[in-house]
């Protein structure tokens, strides 16, 4: 499983709230299952930071398959979504943790970077455009008051720009 799958439950929960409350919460449990899948990518390194991607094994811990980390959003994109959805502050606590692990070993003078090896805390020389549009965003948005970009009035796109909802009534 890669870590760019990790929107996934962030969009399993968003659709959730479209079905009637017994899918609902179908829905919803599978989310924050496949949520703490993905934190647990990041807690299960030496630096807590996540992976490229992992196998899974019958009777087995789940082992990775590539240990770069380049500062993705997906995960703590999930988080946001969760919490604002459910209001469980266990996301914020999973969060702030990622953003944590981000400071102790990707922070440098000038910005941040990612690792080239997430057990040895091996800096690459790059921080991707997507670390400050997206991540940092969503981290922000996680510690950000509901009405701070009211999820019942805008949506974000794939990159984490937010758009306003418009209405077929609203355009009439």
């Amino acid at each position: 499983m890669d870590e760019l799958a990790c929107f996934v439950p962030g969009m399993l929960a968003l659709g959730s709230f479209g079905y009637d409350p017994g899918e609902a919460e179908k829905f919803l449990a599978l989310a924050e299952e496949l949520a703490w899948t993905c934190y647990n990518f990041y807690e299960s390194t030496p630096t807590k930071l996540a992976g490229e991607s992992y196998s899974f094994h019958t009777g087995k811990d789940m082992t990775p398959n590539t240990s770069w980390n380049i500062l993705r959003p997906e995960t703590v994109e999930s988080l946001f979504y969760l919490w604002r959805l459910t209001g469980n502050k266990t996301y914020q606590e999973w969060g702030w943790n990622i953003f944590q692990a981000f400071e102790r070993n990707s922070r440098i003078e000038t910005g941040y970077v990612g690792l080239k090896d997430v057990n040895t805390g091996i800096k690459d020389n790059m921080m991707q455009s997507f670390f400050l549009a997206e991540t940092l965003k969503y981290l922000y948005l996680l510690f950000s008051p509901p009405s701070v970009i009211p999820l019942d009035e805008w949506v974000f796109n794939t990159e984490a720009h937010p758009l306003r909802i418009v209405t077929r009534s609203s355009v009439d």
